[in-house]
């Protein structure tokens, strides 16, 4: 096994490489440092990274809703630009419900079943966290 550092994008990481097999491939370097051979098989997986923090939520945001195959999750953190649908609506599954805003850039939220809108919990202007629960579909 051996550990190497890598810069990707500024950010150095330590990864440890084993070797398999027997096989080897040239790592590529610059001419003035030594080559290390590293089996063919071998892959980099993802580095691990911590569990995201927790964000607090308002009461106002947060839901007593069952995350589920019930629930419009919210994909990533962002603002509610518009709801597509009212309490009572019908709804089929992948219908745009909801559009949110993150980074400029306008994300549309499909329902993930067919089913009636059963609880709103978000409104027009309100942020959301990743993972939170914006509507019920029953």
């Amino acid at each position: 096994m051996k550990t190497l550092k890598i810069t990707v994008e500024g950010k150095t990481y330590e990864v440890t490489i084993e070797f398999l097999d027997g096989e080897e491939v040239l790592l590529n370097r610059p001419s003035t440092l030594p080559s290390y051979h590293v089996p063919a098989a071998t892959y980099m997986a993802p580095l691990a990274s911590p569990p995201p923090a927790t964000a607090p939520q308002s009461s106002a945001l947060s839901s007593n809703a069952p995350a589920g195959e019930d629930a419009v999750v919210s994909p990533l953190s962002g603002k509610i630009v518009s709801i597509e649908v009212q309490v009572g609506s019908t709804v089929r599954a992948g219908d745009h419900v909801l559009t949110m805003e993150a980074m400029k850039m306008n994300t549309l939220i499909h329902a993930p079943k067919a089913g009636k809108v059963a609880k709103i919990l978000v409104s027009p202007g309100d942020v959301a966290e990743e993972g939170q629960t914006l509507m019920v579909i029953e």
